[in-house]
């Protein structure tokens, strides 16, 4: 397992969200470890626990984003086209992996409401839907950042 995902698995474990945790763990870039906490903190549960896309996959396409602000600079149309391909590939492998993108989907619980919250902290889901999904999308995006960052083998 490369780092990030345990990183990511302890910062979860620490009570942050899932977006928290895969983006921190994941992010590579000039931010520090709090800007990255504190700009993800509304994507939990599916983006302000609205049951949208899943809070670990948002964290990884920040974390992806913030890897290519260089690229994005320097060639915006190029790296955007980059980085679209590479979310585009995060979510497909994340869809494959877990049947869906969509908090709601994934764990079946609407965190607007406490009862339902209740029973989804009671149930163990944390532990077995979250904890994979946030795991998975910090690897995937650690993977894809390491790639993209790689030296590039024909300009040596």
């Amino acid at each position: 397992m490369f780092a990030a995902p345990q990183r990511a698995l302890d910062l979860f474990s620490q009570s942050y969200n899932c977006a928290q945790s895969v983006y921190a763990a994941s992010g590579k870039g000039n931010l520090t470890t709090a800007q990255r906490l504190s700009l993800a903190a509304p994507f939990g549960g599916g983006v302000a626990r609205h049951g949208e896309v899943c809070g670990a996959l948002t964290g990884a396409l920040m974390a992806l984003g913030e890897a290519a602000e260089a690229a994005l600079a320097a060639d915006s149309e190029g790296a955007r086209h980059t980085l679209y391909e590479q979310s585009a590939q995060l979510l497909e492998a994340f869809r494959q992996r877990f049947g869906a993108i969509r908090c709601h989907d994934l764990t079946g619980c609407d965190f607007n409401h406490p009862e339902e919250k209740e029973d989804f902290q009671q149930s163990g889901k944390r532990e077995s839907v979250c904890c994979r999904v946030v795991a998975f999308a910090a690897e995937k995006a650690a993977s894809v950042i390491s790639i993209a960052s790689a030296p590039d083998p024909d300009l040596r």
